[in-house]
Order: C-alpha cells, then sequence, then structure tokens
C-alpha cells in the first residue's frame, strides 16, 4: 500500500451514504438514457470524432448520442485509484475508497485581510501567503491558489499563480487555467519541476479543476483541457455544474440524471483518448439558486452526499467541496457552515475536499478561515480514525493490576499514549481565569495570530535557481503571447 499521510492511511468501512446502491442505479440508467435519447453538446471537432468513430450517433454537427456500451467501457478502463505525489516524488495522497485529503480553492476575487480586516482585492500577494500558510498547516494536504491575483494581467493570472505555488509549496497541486493555451504552459512548467513530461505522468503532483458550462452543453476550451491531459497522463477533475432549476430540473433527482450524464461523456472521452486516463468525478456541482437572494448557495444541505454516492458507485475518485460559507466574516456563521461541511464531506467519504477558507458563497477567502478549517479538520482526522484494538491498547494486565481503585495518570502506559488523544490549537480548552489570563481572545482572534506566526516563521522548500527560471521563461512567454 503506497505511503501516505499517517490518519488517513485508511477507512475500511463505510462512513456514510446518501443513497443506495439501487437508487444509483436507478440515476446511473437514467443518465445513460439522456446520454443515448437526447445526447449531449459537444463544442470540440476532436470529441466528436472520438466518439463518432467509436460508435456514437451525430446530430448538428456537435450532438452527440453517446451508447451505454461507451460508458460501461469506460468505466472499466478508468483507474479506481489515483495516486498524488509531492513536488519531490514522494507519495502524498492515495485517491481511493473514503480516503479524505483537504485543501483551498482556487480564484477568489476577494479578500479578508487577516492584518486589518479590510475586505478588498486579491493580489499576488496574497496568493503567496495562501501557498505559504497551507505548506505550512499540518492538516492541508494539497494547495489550490485560493485567490484570483487582481495585480498581474488577467490573461495571465494562471501563470503567475502557478509559478507561486510551484516556489512556496512542496505539497501536491491543483490547478485552473484560463484558457487551453495556459492549461498546456502549466503542465509544461510542471514537467519543468519534475524533470520531464514522462515523470510528471509516472508520478504525477498536480491535476487540473476543469469548469464545465453545463451538463449537456461541454465548452471547448474543457473538452480541449480534458483530451490534452488524457494525452498527458496528468488527473483530470472534470466539473460539469447544474443549476436547478435553471439549467437542469427545479428537483435534484433529475439535475443528478443530468449531471452524471455530463460526468460520464467526460469520462468516456478521457478513456477513448487514452485508456486509463486518471479521471476525478465530481462530489460537487449539483447546485440551485436562492430564489430569495439569487445567490448559488454553497452550503445548502439539499445536494450533499448525492454526486458522492454516485461517485462511490463508479468506484471513481471524488472532488468534494468543503470548509466553505455564506457568511462575510469569520464569525460563528463561517465556523458553523465550515464544521458542517466538512463534516458531510468527509463522512461521504470525498477524496479531495476542496475550498477549505472560502467566504460569500466562493467570492471571498481568508486565510484565518482557513486556519479554522485546520482545526476542524484534526478533529475531524481522529473522528474517523479507526479504533486500534490489540493488548497494547486493550491495556488488561495494567487493569488488573492497578485494580478497581487504582488510578492510571503516573504509569508508563499513560506517558506513551496520552499523545495520541486529540489536542487543539486553536479551540478553546482552558478554564476561564486562564483564558482571561492569556488575553480574553476569540477564535478568529487565535486564529489570525496563528497565520502571522507561519508567515513570519515558516520557510517552504524553493525551487533550484535553474528550474525556477525555466518556470519564469514559461510565464513570461505566456504573457508575451509566445507558444
Amino acid at each position: 500500500m503506497t505511503d501516505v499521510h499517517p490518519s488517513r492511511r485508511s477507512v475500511d468501512r463505510v462512513l456514510f451514504r446518501h443513497l443506495s446502491s439501487q437508487a444509483c442505479g436507478r440515476l446511473h440508467a437514467a443518465s445513460l438514457e439522456i446520454l443515448h435519447r437526447t445526447g449531449v453538446k459537444l463544442h470540440h471537432p476532436e470529441a466528436v470524432d472520438l466518439l463518432s468513430g467509436a460508435g456514437a450517433s451525430v446530430e448538428d454537427g456537435d450532438r452527440v448520442h453517446v451508447p451505454p456500451d461507451l460508458v460501461e467501457q469506460a468505466l472499466s478502463t478508468a483507474p479506481k485509484s489515483i495516486t498524488m505525489y509531492d513536488r519531490a516524488g514522494r507519495p502524498a495522497m492515495q485517491l481511493e475508497g473514503d480516503r479524505c485529503y483537504y485543501g483551498p480553492g482556487s480564484d477568489c476575487l476577494n479578500v479578508i485581510d487577516h492584518r486589518t480586516g479590510e475586505h478588498r482585492r486579491a493580489t499576488l500577494q496574497d496568493v503567496r501567503d495562501g501557498a505559504v500558510v497551507c505548506d505550512g498547516l499540518d492538516h492541508v494536504d494539497f494547495v489550490m491558489s485560493m485567490f484570483l491575483p487582481s495585480d498581474v494581467d488577467p490573461g495571465v493570472s494562471d501563470l503567475h499563480q502557478m509559478e507561486v505555488m510551484l516556489n512556496h509549496t512542496t505539497k501536491p497541486i491543483i490547478f485552473v487555467t484560463n484558457d487551453f493555451a495556459n492549461c498546456v504552459r502549466v503542465v509544461e512548467m510542471a514537467e519543468a519541476v519534475a524533470g520531464g513530461s514522462d515523470t510528471l505522468a509516472a508520478k504525477p503532483f498536480c491535476a487540473c479543476y476543469i469548469n464545465v458550462t453545463t451538463a449537456m452543453r461541454h465548452n471547448e476550451e474543457a473538452l480541449a483541457k480534458l483530451l490534452f491531459l488524457a494525452d498527458k497522463g496528468v488527473p483530470a477533475l472534470y466539473i460539469p455544474i447544474v443549476i436547478a432549476g435553471m439549467t437542469a430540473p427545479a428537483t435534484m433527482a433529475g439535475s443528478m440524471a443530468a449531471l452524471n450524464a455530463g460526468v460520464l461523456v467526460g469520462l468516456v472521452l478521457s478513456q477513448l483518448k487514452r485508456a486509463g486516463a486518471p479521471f476525478v468525478v465530481p462530489g460537487c456541482g449539483l447546485t440551485m439558486l436562492d430564489m430569495k437572494t439569487m445567490v448559488n448557495p454553497y452550503c445548502s444541505p439539499d445536494a450533499k452526499g448525492v454526486t458522492h454516492a454516485m461517485g462511490h458507485y463508479y468506484g471513481l475518485p471524488i472532488f468534494g467541496l468543503g470548509g466553505v460559507s455564506e457568511a462575510k466574516l469569520v464569525d460563528q456563521q463561517a465556523a458553523a457552515e465550515a464544521a458542517l461541511t466538512l463534516m458531510v464531506e468527509t463522512l461521504n467519504g470525498a477524496n479531495l475536499i476542496h475550498d477549505l477558507g472560502y467566504l460569500e458563497s466562493g467570492l471571498c477567502g481568508s486565510l484565518a478561515q482557513l486556519a479554522i478549517c485546520d482545526e476542524i479538520v484534526g478533529w475531524l482526522d481522529h473522528l474517523i480514525r479507526p479504533l486500534e484494538i490489540n493488548e497494547e491498547t486493550l491495556a488488561l494486565d495494567l487493569i488488573h493490576e492497578q485494580g478497581p481503585e487504582g488510578h492510571y495518570v503516573e504509569t508508563d502506559h499513560t506517558m506513551a499514549h496520552f499523545r495520541e488523544l486529540w489536542y487543539p490549537d486553536l479551540f478553546e480548552r482552558a478554564d476561564y481565569g486562564e483564558w482571561q489570563a492569556q488575553g480574553s481572545r476569540s477564535l478568529g482572534e487565535r486564529a489570525t495570530e496563528h497565520v502571522e506566526e507561519i508567515l513570519a516563521k515558516h520557510r517552504p522548500i524553493c525551487l533550484s535557481e535553474d528550474v525556477a527560471a525555466e518556470v519564469r521563461a514559461i510565464v513570461q512567454r505566456g504573457a508575451a503571447g509566445d507558444a
């Protein structure tokens, strides 16, 4: 078994399933009917040709009707487990089963400055700070850029974000790109760091998050990225989006059937391009509108667990969403919604749980909120750990030795094991007097101090000068519009 984060080494039990296997089977059958009878729009000639050549029928040049046998064939070749590595080529995450890994999101327009409390547009320095904090937090397993920098050319902001992440963390990276050309450049940057395309394919330390217009209409950029990544052997997170009542039926069942159809056509294309290409399905993407505010909520309970159940039904790695809030501040609502969504994602066994530290329905990010999410994940790590039952942990001889009136505080056994329990870094456990003596600080204040401490003391391992220069040159070529 690949060596991974020790607290997530294995979970040999089902934690929670929102749908039964029978219900998943009905949704699968409904998705197959949508693909075969209704078809989907694919705005990419190669994608259409791949499906047509494999037996799909095409009308109007880009509306493709996919037969069920192509889906079943793709499900048979897609890997059920994907190993993600760190920048040094060491195994870091095993995406399979109910294993859970956690990280931030990408591209928040705004940031709550943890030093001033100001709500402002994000800059490239915020991306750097976010990468350093993620690298320094114990329970953040992968890194995303978190912020969309407003102080660089928006056409190549994604290249700047990737350069920052490559230079300021050794953890696995999930990247998003503005367009197909920059997706190619970002992969080139990763290959420069890995030491070549073959090395990156053999030990991928990055994956691409692909946003798709809707489940029934797949844009050219998304399809181009998907096929390119499949050919390169770089994991693709293919995430169509449906909005119940707008781009799909208002019912969760109807929306899920449509969303799943969009996921399956992406899966088929990835496997037609290269059988065995690593493909990650969504544990998110099934959304709705709050009809009071017209906001697309991140924390609604209605769809939670449905997409995850389908991912487990197929046995494919799942990209989830948690640690988020609709709140505008790092406040009680933010902590409550972060904890609830992280709990749901963990119990549903999402493999990659992203968007930790997100506020304002995904429009704003906070490093202090990210630190609070890290604390919650530490708590959840201990919740899902299997209970070890053996001679040492049962301690029957010790119980017999101490007898009915014995105590255990000073025993060697207690000294050997008491640190195995969960102890908070940010959550308050002191008595009232000690809390007052320490400044009567709130959770938000303690989180802010923790972020500042990481930024002051943590030094990520940087790229070597020659590799950093090669990465910088790719960014500069992209900024100049060169191939």
